[in-house]
């Protein structure tokens, strides 16, 4: 498999990245299911908070891997701090997972339920100098995920993603995405559970501090629709649905998931 052609083919699949990554393969992987039976309540967690800076907002683009929105990250303007953080983390870009149907498309799973879609929220700790740096340390990154499903009052938040997909439809196109501020995308409860983890795209990294939201937001049917309505392929290829464009659950090994609610 060459390197620059991982993706959720069969052929490049989750199965096959540690060909070419090999820390696809370590003990701290992601994503995990997440037992309750199993999950220890932390008193001591903090509440997490994010301030965001709509102006940071710039470009969403379709990778053929999935949709991103790109924020400015050259200073602390939008950030993420608390919870089980020590310092601001800066926010660099969000992106979404999702199925080819309502009943999976989630990463992280809880208590045996697929969500429809899940969305990551990527943020990296300054203190470590740049991103690059930042994926070299076991503190260097903090994912905020939150769960989509599908429901008849979704929520209005999604809109503004899902309304510039139009502009986004084939893999390499990007768009400007200005004034936007991702906090809204948060559901009302912040009960969390945080665990040690990794990216769940190649190379892998074992950097990674998750945020994971119990309440999931809703979306519409159609504003799934949407989603799936984007193609890996680019402009002058054949349309070919992304869809399916999450990783499947890793082996826990050990690690403890803490709770921030009873």
């Amino acid at each position: 498999m060459a390197q620059s052609v991982w993706g959720y083919d069969r052929e490049n699949g989750p199965e096959h990245w540690h060909e070419n990554y090999p820390m696809a393969k370590g003990d701290k992987q992601s994503p995990i299911e997440i037992n309750s039976k199993d999950v220890r309540h932390d008193s001591s967690l903090a509440p997490w908070h994010a301030s965001y800076d709509p102006g940071a907002a710039k470009t969403i683009l379709n990778n053929g891997r999935t949709c991103r929105v790109v924020f400015d990250d050259t200073f602390d303007r939008s950030v993420l701090r608390g919870g089980p953080l020590i310092g601001a983390y800066r926010l660099r870009q969000l992106h979404l997972h999702w199925g080819s149907a309502d009943d999976h498309g989630s990463e992280h799973v809880i208590d045996g339920v697929k969500y429809a879609a899940e969305l990551h929220l990527v943020h990296w700790n300054p203190k470590h100098g740049n991103f690059a740096g930042a994926l070299k340390q076991p503190d260097g990154v903090a994912v905020v995920g939150v769960f989509l499903k599908v429901g008849k009052t979704p929520k209005p938040e999604m809109k503004r993603i899902l309304e510039e997909i139009d502009n986004i439809k084939t893999k390499g196109k990007e768009a400007p995405f200005q004034h936007f501020d991702p906090s809204i995308l948060f559901p009302k409860s912040r009960d969390y559970w945080t665990y040690h983890g990794s990216f769940t795209t190649p190379p892998c990294e074992e950097c990674v501090t998750w945020i994971l939201l119990r309440e999931p937001i809703e979306v519409s049917p159609d504003q799934m629709a949407r989603l799936r309505s984007l193609s890996k392929n680019g402009e002058n290829e054949p349309m070919c649905p992304l869809v399916d464009n999450w990783r499947p659950l890793q082996p826990v090994k050990g690690r403890i998931v803490r709770a921030s609610f009873k």
